[in-house]
């Protein structure tokens, strides 16, 4: 387990890529955005594709964008309109269990004044397709997934609408850029490990049919370019582009945060964050007995690299809290994927707890063997 030598950003994660002095590709890229791009050489790029999307949008929308609601689709939709002219069409896969503020969130977005098309998945295949997830993949949020990004390829395909506006290129804000890649071309969203393939085909299991699952399956690739149809991630070509900002600018026009937010219980930084779904404060405890890392590790390396922090306050702070998630939301997903809590344990234990990473102390909770941002051999603790 090595770590990167600027931030908190572990090798354990997937499609993490390292340059020769140690340093992820995040923190790389965070550097160049201050030392190295032209800011305003990437405006007039994205300006460009914006004046070529008006003048080949088939008399329709120009653009479509994916949205939840949140602090990054409330600044994507209203910067595409405003800053680019754009007409848009938003494009929103309501999930399960939708949260109070994420039903205001979207509905203050609307009424900005945009249009919205809403594609809502059948819950029975979703609750089936979670459970299968969890055993199979340790991820239970990974079917949410596919349609949540799938949906808004799928509309612009359906309506040959020329571009599509993503917000965060992943690889570029977490290092992952072996499956992301470096630049803005959004239609790697399907490359990430995630999403990888986003073939409906994989979620045709225990008798679920193909054909009951057309909201999971991303467009040809080949096949939308062939159409003249173009992917933006708009935090490639945005300096201002950051969580804060966006939190920042979205509250500034009508954006609810978590109203019972308490940053130790659910495991987030930011109220802003996740506000959509409380299944998204589950999958980050997973992903930390997987991987050894979480919310708390990205958050504090994106602070890091924006000088708020240090690395050792940062240590201590990722030590305390990451993978941290309270009981209630342990339960609720449970109940939601009708599995009991000491099921859920027991198939951890069996399958997702990185036993190289982690160990049972005398209390029987599973404990790091590990240091974060110190480098960890396996070798040297017995393993």
């Amino acid at each position: 387990m090595k770590y990167c030598m600027k931030c908190l950003m572990p090798d354990t994660r997937p499609d993490m890529e390292f340059n020769e002095n140690g340093i992820c590709a995040a923190c790389v890229f965070a550097e160049q955005s201050r030392t190295e791009i032209d800011w305003e050489q990437k405006k007039e790029e994205l300006q460009e594709i914006a004046r070529w999307a008006r003048e080949n949008n088939n008399g329709g929308y120009d653009c479509a964008i994916g949205v939840s609601g949140g602090k990054d689709s409330t600044f994507q939709a209203l910067y595409a309109r405003d800053e680019l002219g754009l007409n848009c069409l938003l494009v929103n896969c309501y999930p399960d269990g939708i949260t109070e503020v994420g039903k205001h969130n979207l509905e203050n977005l609307v009424n900005h004044g945009f249009d919205m098309v809403s594609w809502r998945p059948n819950p029975k295949i979703m609750r089936a397709l979670m459970r299968f997830s969890f055993y199979e993949y340790g991820n239970p949020v990974k079917p949410s997934e596919y349609p949540l990004f799938a949906v808004t390829y799928q509309t612009a395909f359906a309506h040959r609408i020329p571009l599509i506006i993503q917000g965060e290129n992943p690889g570029l804000t977490l290092g992952s850029t072996k499956g992301y890649g470096k630049n803005g071309n959004a239609f790697n969203i399907a490359m990430g490990n995630t999403l990888r393939g986003g073939n409906a085909s994989d979620w045709a299991v225990d008798g679920i049919e193909l054909k009951q699952l057309l909201l999971y399956q991303f467009p040809d690739k080949e096949e939308m370019e062939k159409s003249n149809i173009r992917a933006v991630y708009l935090q490639f070509y945005v300096k201002e582009w950051s969580p804060d900002h966006n939190a920042e600018f979205s509250v500034a026009h009508g954006l609810l945060g978590r109203k019972d937010y308490d940053w130790r219980r659910m495991g987030k930084y930011s109220r802003y964050g996740s506000v959509d779904s409380d299944f998204q404060l589950f999958n980050p405890m997973i992903k930390y007995y997987k991987f050894g890392e979480s919310n708390w590790t990205e958050c504090y390396s994106k602070m890091i690299r924006s000088g708020e922090i240090n690395r050792m306050e940062a240590m201590a702070a990722v030590r305390k809290w990451d993978g941290y998630c309270d009981e209630e939301h342990i339960k609720k997903c449970c109940d939601y994927m009708e599995i009991s809590v000491d099921e859920f344990w027991r198939v951890m234990e069996k399958k997702w707890i990185n036993k190289k990473l982690f160990k049972k102390d005398e209390s029987g909770k599973w404990v790091p063997r590990f240091t974060p941002g110190v480098d960890f051999d396996e070798n040297s603790v017995g393993i």
